[in-house]
């Protein structure tokens, strides 16, 4: 099957662009990592009033989807412009609400009437919890309005965060959520958290290839100027590989982060195992094209002062945020 994306899709990812381009979200990133949520939520309000965070949110409750390809081409662009805040784990609690607002408990659908309207307008920024796929941690606790945690077939409110834990990308604010109220318990509230599950890794492995591909544009350009023996090191064989290596690896993820989309999308039994190959094919490439970045433009790429910096430091995290590449894996391999 050869797909492409469609001229409206393109359009939204251009226009995405250039609002984020001009938006300078170096500045968001920074703020963000030293507490100040301001100029980051100021952004979220853009996105919202753009559709992003509507895409994840059906048009009962005031969104435009669920639209998993235009998530996936959205976040490709969060991804190039490093946005901060709990974006995936926002679309995922959507994703939640959604699955569980139908099944019939009062509770949850009283949630699912709360908060969805919310997010699709940009106002709440919710974070979401689950251990068994997510790890111990909610991104952003103590930035959001809502931390929704679901441990084993109980989901919960949770009431507060603990303290912020060190992480490799010092805009990933990690906290463990404690207490809170429990929404529901049963079999559907692993069901709608398995697929929950499935939208954030979907929305992370978007989110490495915009990365990847941000580290690469960044690092062909430093090699234009950068000069040795008297010329450019961009014209050095050895460069020239490295760079080809890591641009086949972008794309080579770009054609299954869509199919995975579309598999999404279509309820297709095996989107799990499509989405877990996008995710581990998606966060190597990003992974190692930040490491040919920092290769690359030598100890400069060291430096905090390089807004580079704020793209490498989330290529790790990104790899391993919903589903590590072992984890990852072994879905593929088990389906």
């Amino acid at each position: 099957m050869r797909f492409l994306l469609d001229d409206e899709q393109r359009e939204f990812a251009r226009s995405l662009d250039g609002m984020l381009t001009a938006a300078d979200t170096p500045a968001a990133v920074r703020a963000w990592a030293a507490g100040d949520t301001t100029p980051g939520r100021a952004l979220w309000s853009r996105l919202a009033e753009a559709g992003v965070l509507a895409l994840a949110v059906p048009e009962r409750h005031d969104g435009l989807g669920p639209l998993p390809l235009e998530l996936a081409v959205a976040f490709t662009e969060l991804g190039r412009h490093a946005v901060p805040g709990p974006l995936v784990e926002t679309v995922a609690a959507a994703a939640l609400l959604d699955r569980l607002g139908g099944s019939g408990g009062s509770a949850t659908e009283g949630a699912a009437a709360v908060w969805l309207p919310q997010i699709a307008s940009g106002k709440a920024v919710v974070s979401l919890c689950v251990p068994e796929t997510g790890g111990p941690y909610a991104l952003d606790a103590d930035a959001a309005d809502a931390v929704l945690v679901v441990e084993g077939d109980t989901l919960r409110l949770a009431e507060t965060a603990g303290p912020v834990q060190p992480s490799a990308d010092p805009a990933r604010r990690l906290a463990r959520p404690l207490g809170g109220t429990v929404l529901a318990r049963g079999p559907a509230v692993a069901a709608a958290a398995a697929h929950a599950a499935e939208v954030a890794a979907l929305a992370t492995a978007a989110q490495s290839l915009g990365l990847g591909l941000a580290l690469l544009g960044r690092t062909v350009e430093y090699v234009k100027q950068r000069t040795q023996f008297g010329v450019a090191i961009g014209s050095f064989q050895a460069v020239k590989h490295r760079l080809a290596d890591t641009l086949v690896a972008l794309e080579f993820a770009r054609p299954l982060l869509h199919s995975a989309a579309l598999a999404l999308a279509g309820g297709a039994g095996h989107a799990a195992a499509e989405t877990a190959a996008a995710k581990v094919t998606a966060g190597e490439a990003a992974y190692a094209a930040a490491r040919t970045a920092l290769q690359l433009h030598g100890a400069v790429g060291y430096t905090e002062e390089l807004d580079l910096a704020l793209w490498i430091r989330k290529a790790r995290p990104l790899r391993d945020a919903w589903g590590t590449p072992a984890a990852c894996r072994a879905r593929v391999l088990a389906s």
